[in-house]
This record gives structure tokens, C-alpha cells and sequence, in this order.
């Protein structure tokens, strides 16, 4: 929730705090060291949708092939709340799909506000900055996509997540610049002119285009509302963080959201970032849009189920992690050192309880074991302290919880416990070393 600050002084003395309050005291062991991690957002279908739909049939190659996880939760709803926490190891007290307060220095964060900014709020998320608190994720939502009874279930339905009061308003982009490493957040259907300030796209028209010097006007009027929310800021969680919106660190800025040109000129050359996100666009990643036509529509119904979903929209995303992970594999930085590419989906939206927030994460690396089928629970905070150790990071926020283990039997353990004798003495060349 938006709010004004007093005087400067409270904000001051919030921030006054040490910037990484709540990363750990260094990379935690468990996981191979990683050269490059491909991560690709999906959207808003569980488990039992995905796996063993004959809709994605690549999908379903590759979750046979590759790595599969097969007891790994969202943590809440909606979207939003998820990318936050697979970044950030937070929701930093946001639980809604608000878009951001562009560059306001005049309200406080909500970890920092202590809010817990539902879907019941109204205004615009202040960047994420500071230390602070963030919101208790409980095990049945009714506030949050629908109201009241059965409710959404958050993780399995059973367990919760207390609020902590050590968050840092960071991301892994921050801990990877620190660190002399790379990112990008790679995001289909970005305008050219860049993502400063736009909500929503779909490619050229977005929230901040006027329609009034579009001639000769069309009738009827074109406006903002007929927009197909292709690009959503929503699905590119870096944007609403203080450090990425003020960008006064080169290697920390809007810059480092680049359309998906640029993704596979990268691959192609081989010149990649140590970490990418990437987001194919709301009628790629399986999230639909009403106002796109019947191939891009809406699910009719979720009820947890294969049955009621748009086979269209399935068969889209399922073209579309073909394209991406086919073009990682032909890259040249796929053929030497370590590489991963993780796809997964951030949440089972709409399916309400006894349905669980379960859903499919594949791991397919150059390397080690293939076929590994996992029944150990994970979830979004797994995930980044995974990542994280691979990259030689400290986990952060949530990550550092007791209760979250690193995902070692899917990403590959070390080869001898430790992680800077596996950076010295392993150069693999491939699958068969």
C-alpha cells in the first residue's frame, strides 16, 4: 500500500540499515557450480495440467528426458507474489498483481510500511528498497483471486510461512552485480522504445501510448483498453525494485530488460548472462489474454484439471519452450562449461481448494544424471537457493529458511562436496564425461 512519507527522516532511518541484512554468510554447498542459468516463466497451470497433457508434447519429452520435480509448490497467489519470491525469496509484503509506482521517492515500501498489500488495495506498489517485513503467507487464501470459501491454497494447503522481519528489498540481480556477475530479464513483445514506465504492451501500443495522435482516428476510438497485454511488468519482477527503476549501477538498470531479439542473438553468439529470465509473452507462457482472439483465449475453466483448459493455449506455450530451449541447446555456450535451464510454472491460479499450488519444474542441464524424477518437496525458495549456490551466491530472504533445502538431485551435486575444487577441476565438454 502507497504511502506518503512524513519526513524524510523515517524513510532515512529505515534504510539506514545494512543493505544485505537477510542473505546468508556465503553460498550454500549441495549444488554443482553453474556458468549460465536459463530460467523460463511459465504461467498459471499446476501439475496435473502440464504433465502428461498431449497438448505439450515437448514439454512432456523434455520432463522425461531432462530432470522432473515432481512435489515442488508455488508459494502464494497471484503471479506477481510469485516471480517476487522466485528473485527475491520474497513476497516482500506484495500479494497482488499492482503495477508499479514508477520512481515515487515519496512513499514508503511495504517491508518497510509493515503492509500487507492484497488484492484489497488499490494503489500502486511503492519500489521495493530497504529492510523490512514481509507478509505471512497462510496455508488457504480467500483474499486474493476469490473470496471466501474453499479459498486458494497457497503451497500444499497445510503449510504456512511466517512473515519475516529481516527481509532486504533485493533481488538475485543485485547480489549477481555485487558478485562482478551477469543478468538479464529477457521479456517477449517489450515496446523498442524500453520498458521505462510501461505496464503493459504488445509490442508497439502500451499504457503510455496516445491514441488522440493516431490519425485519421479510427471509429470507433482505438484506446487503452484494446491493447493485448502481451508484455506485462508483472512477469518481469526486476522492474519493481528501486535499484533496477533508478539504474544508477549500469549493470542494475532497466537496461537489463532486452525483448526477445536480443535473447536469441545472445544465444546464437554465446554471449550470455551468468543468470536469465526469461518470459515469453501472456499468449505464449500460457496465461491468455480475453482480448487476443480464441487461440490466446482464457482457460474456460480451471479446476486443477487437464479438462476446461484452451488446448490452443497450451500448444503455444509448448511451441514456445521448444523454440527457447532448442535455441539454448544449439548455443555455443551450451556445448562447454555448465549450463542449466530450468522451466517452470509460477502458480496453479484459479483452482481452488482441495487443489494444491503444485507445480511442474523441469531442470535439463549439459551435464551429470538425465531422467532424475524427484519426489523431495521443493518450492520457489528452493529454487533460488539453489541457483544461487550454483552461482557462488548467498541465499537470500525466505532462501536462508531451515526448512529449504537446495535442489541437489536435480540440479547435480558437487562432484567432490566442494564447490571451488569443482570450479577448478571439472571443464565439462558434454553429457558423457
Amino acid at each position: 500500500m502507497k504511502k506518503s512519507i512524513a519526513t524524510m527522516g523515517l524513510l532515512g532511518a529505515a534504510l539506514a540499515a545494512p543493505a544485505f541484512a537477510s542473505e546468508g554468510p556465503g553460498p550454500v554447498p549441495g549444488v554443482r557450480h553453474l556458468d549460465h542459468v536459463f530460467v523460463i516463466m511459465m504461467e498459471n497451470h499446476g501439475y496435473n495440467q502440464i504433465i502428461n497433457n498431449p497438448n505439450a508434447p515437448f514439454i512432456n519429452k523434455l520432463a522425461v528426458s531432462a530432470n522432473l520435480a515432481n512435489n515442488y509448490f508455488g508459494v502464494g497467489h497471484p503471479s506477481l507474489t510469485n516471480y517476487l519470491e522466485v528473485v527475491g525469496g520474497s513476497n516482500f509484503g506484495i500479494q497482488n498483481d499492482h503495477n508499479t509506482d514508477w520512481h515515487n521517492a515519496n512513499c514508503i515500501p511495504d517491508i518497510v510500511a509493515k503492509t500487507a498489500n492484497n488484492e484489497a488495495t488499490t494503489a500502486d506498489i511503492c519500489p521495493i528498497s530497504g529492510i523490512g517485513t514481509d507478509a505471512v503467507t497462510p496455508p488457504i487464501d480467500t483474499t486474493n483471486e476469490t473470496t471466501g470459501l474453499p479459498g486458494l491454497n497457497n503451497i500444499d494447503g497445510i503449510k504456512s510461512i511466517a512473515a519475516a522481519k529481516d527481509i532486504s528489498g533485493m533481488t538475485i540481480a543485485d547480489q549477481l552485480v555485487q558478485a562482478g556477475k551477469s543478468w538479464k530479464s529477457y521479456q517477449e513483445s517489450i515496446p523498442v522504445t524500453g520498458i521505462d514506465q510501461v505496464n503493459y504492451s504488445d509490442g508497439l501500443f502500451t499504457n503510455l501510448t496516445d491514441f488522440t495522435k493516431i490519425l485519421p482516428a479510427l471509429s470507433p476510438a482505438l484506446n487503452q483498453s484494446q491493447v493485448v497485454s502481451l508484455y506485462a511488468a508483472k512477469h518481469n519482477p526486476f522492474v519493481y525494485f528501486q535499484t533496477v527503476q533508478e539504474g544508477k549501477n549500469p549493470n542494475l538498470s532497466l537496461k537489463n530488460t532486452v525483448g526477445f531479439d536480443a535473447l536469441f542473438a545472445d544465444l546464437g553468439s554465446g554471449d550470455v548472462p551468468n543468470f536469465s529470465l526469461i518470459a515469453p509473452n501472456q499468449c505464449n507462457d500460457q496465461h491468455g489474454r480475453g482480448n487476443a482472439g480464441p487461440f490466446c483465449n482464457y482457460d474456460p475453466s480451471s479446476d486443477g484439471s487437464q479438462n476446461g483448459l484452451n488446448p490452443a493455449l497450451i500448444q503455444s506455450g509448448d511451441v514456445a519452450v521448444e523454440k527457447i530451449v532448442t535455441a539454448i541447446h544449439n548455443s555455443p555456450v551450451w556445448k562447454e562449461g555448465n549450463s542449466a535451464i530450468v522451466v517452470l510454472w509460477d502458480e496453479n491460479d484459479y483452482s481452488t481448494a482441495p487443489n494444491t499450488n503444485q507445480v511442474a519444474v523441469i531442470v535439463d542441464t549439459n551435464y551429470g544424471v538425465q531422467s532424475v524424477q524427484s519426489n523431495n518437496y521443493y518450492n520457489h525458495f528452493s529454487l533460488l537457493k539453489s541457483i544461487e549456490s550454483a552461482l557462488g551466491l548467498p541465499c537470500l530472504n525466505h532462501a536462508c529458511d531451515n526448512d529449504v533445502n537446495v535442489m541437489s538431485d536435480l540440479f547435480g551435486a558437487n562432484i567432490n562436496g566442494d564447490d571451488n575444487d569443482d570450479r577448478r577441476h571439472h571443464q565439462n565438454k558434454g553429457r558423457n564425461w
